[in-house]
Order: C-alpha cells, then structure tokens, then sequence
C-alpha cells in the first residue's frame, strides 16, 4: 500500500519564533535586556559623596550610635537587676525546699513510729504525699491526727503554698528577663550597625580626606591637645571636696578612649565617664543619661560650677563632667578619647548639680 503522502500544496509548519518573527523578538529582547540593565544599574548606583556629605552622615551616625548606646546601657541595667532578682528568688526557693525536707523528714519519723504502734494517721500520710496539690485539696484530715503534730502538719501545707508562690514569681521574672535580654540585644545591634556604617563611609575617603576629618573632628571636640592628662587646669574651684574629687577623677582620665558601654578604668563612654567620676567621690550615679540628669538638683547654664553634669541634645543623649570656664571633660566618641572641651559645641540640654 503506497505511504500516505501529503498534500503537495500544503507548507512545512513554521514555528512563531524562527525566521524573520524570531529574529525581530530576538532583537526586541536584547534591546529590552540592555534598556533593563542600565535602568537597573542606575536604580542602585550610589550616588558619590563628597567629603562634606560624608562628614554629615558620619557625625550623624555617631550621634544615633551613642543615643543607641544610653539605651544599650539602660536595658542592661535593667536585665541586671531582674537577674539579681532572679537569683534571689531561687535562693529563697532553695532555702524553702530545705526547711520543708526537714519539717518533712521530722514527720516521717513521726509516721515511723505510728507506724510501729498503732499505723499512720491520714493526715501524716496527705503531709508525706510526693503530690501538694492533693494534700492542699485534703488537708482537712489533719484534724484526725493529734494535737501535738497537728500544728507541724499545718506548717507543712503553708511551706508548701509558701513554696509554690516563689517558684511562680520566679517564673515570671524569668519572662521579663528574657524580654529585657532581647531590649538588649536588639540595642547592641543598633549601636554596631550605626558604628558599622560610620566606618563603611570613612572608607570611601582617601587618606588625606580622612586626616582632614579627623582634624575637624578634633577641633570641633576641643582638640587634641586637649586630651593631655597634663593640660592646665581652671582657675574656677569647685564647691566642695566630693565635686573636687570627681573632677580631679575626670582629669586623670583624659587622653583614654571612648569605648561604648564602658565605665572604666581603662576606657568610657560619656555616662560611664560621669559616673565612674562620682563615684571615685564616694557617690553613685545611675547609669544612663537620661537617669543622671535627674540625679540631682538641676541647673541653669549660668548657675554651673565644677563637678555639675551637664547634658546635650534634644533627647539627652550626651553627658560631661564641668570644670569651669565654659569647659568640660568628656568621653567624645568612637577614636577621640576624653578630653576638654566647650560647653558651646553641642545643643545644652541642661544641667544638674549632683552633692
């Protein structure tokens, strides 16, 4: 039988994309790729910066990064105090559990010796039982044993609901130090990004662009000649022996470095300066910026005298100790160390007068 054969008029099936269509979608289609990748390139190019662009969003990184770093230093206060107390609790629950094992253990020598003579009475039994709640359920028995234990049963059922209470506070404390462990973490995170990103940008400067900031920098923080231990002190005298010493403190401290969230003795941050400073004078500040301002008895600018706090910015986020003149001591910033500097420099936020 002959092959089936096709229609001699009809024409081979041409695809959509071959010939003259694909040659005209393929052009359209690189065309399209190209228009796409220079709109995408342009959509992420950083625009460059020039070297004041790059000193603005710096500064401003720094600021937000010691803002971040008083809110570091409050959430770990705070984590501190719920882990004191948190200790303290199992402290007490240890404590609690030992004194219930010996009233416990008293008992059952008691029921021993019931035992012996005459079997154990329910209610020594329900004090005995590994299970409270069952014994606080039927803790009416214990008016079947006898007036001398009596009164030791019932003391085991209150140590018992005593005991319980504890480890439920505990619980809780354990929750809210946790929350106040994430505050923290997520504070910390903050202030390395924003550090992170000054570091990023000051890498875009040559060498000379980032000399020249680190001199404007100086000079807009007192200068470094003025972060010598041996600089002049003021002629103004403080108001009494404790602000003498903080101060005296303050000055032995110039020349170290800014090192967010310390307190000494080898490096600060500006609140930890503050109050390592007081506390050298025999007095304890509190941790953060936004806490020491009130510390105290506040101040206006013209009342200042050596040993006042004193504060700037909007949401007081920066602190130094005043020596006079105008002048205090302070911990900058990351790679300017404490040093004397202007009152004037930054926005004064207020003051306060500390002993």
């Amino acid at each position: 039988m002959a092959a089936h054969r096709k229609p001699a008029h009809r024409k081979p099936k041409q695809s959509l994309f071959s010939g003259p269509a694909a040659r005209t979608a393929a052009t359209l289609a690189l065309a399209g790729a190209a228009t796409a990748t220079c709109l995408d390139g342009a959509a992420q190019a950083e625009p460059q910066l020039t070297p004041a662009q790059v000193k603005a969003k710096v500064d401003r990184l720094y600021h937000e990064a010691e803002a971040a770093t008083e809110k570091y230093n409050g959430a770990k206060e705070t984590a501190a105090r719920s882990e004191k107390s948190v200790d303290a609790l199992r402290d007490e629950a240890a404590r609690r559990t030992e004194r219930l094992n010996t009233a416990r253990d008293a008992l059952g020598a008691y029921a021993t010796a019931q035992y012996r003579s005459a079997g154990v009475d329910p209610a020594v039994r329900l004090a005995l039982s590994s299970d409270p709640d069952e014994y606080l359920e039927r803790a009416s028995f214990e008016d079947r044993a006898g007036d001398r234990q009596a009164g030791a049963i019932n003391g085991v059922r209150r140590q018992i609901s005593d005991l319980a209470q504890v480890r439920a506070r505990a619980e809780d404390e354990l929750e809210v130090l946790a929350a106040r462990r994430a505050d923290l973490k997520k504070h910390k995170d903050e202030v390395r990004t924003k550090l992170s990103g000054a570091r990023k940008l000051l890498a875009t400067l040559t060498a000379a662009q980032r000399a020249a900031y680190e001199r404007s920098a100086d000079a807009a923080h007192g200068g470094t000649d003025r972060a010598d231990r041996s600089a002049p002190r003021g002629s103004v005298a403080a108001p009494n022996a404790r602000a003498a010493q903080a101060v005296d403190f303050a000055y032995g401290a110039l020349g170290k470095p800014y090192v967010w969230g310390a307190t000494g003795p080898s490096s600060f941050d500006c609140s930890g300066l503050t109050q390592a400073a007081w506390r050298a004078a025999g007095v304890s500040l509190p941790r953060t910026t936004y806490t020491q301002i009130n510390a105290g008895q506040r101040l206006s600018r013209s009342e200042l005298a050596p040993g006042d706090l004193v504060f700037f910015y909007p949401g007081v986020t920066h602190v130094g100790l005043y020596i006079g003149g105008g002048q205090m001591i302070h911990a900058p910033r990351p790679g300017a160390p404490v040093r004397i500097a202007p009152i004037s420099e930054m926005p004064f936020a207020g003051a306060t007068r500390v002993a």
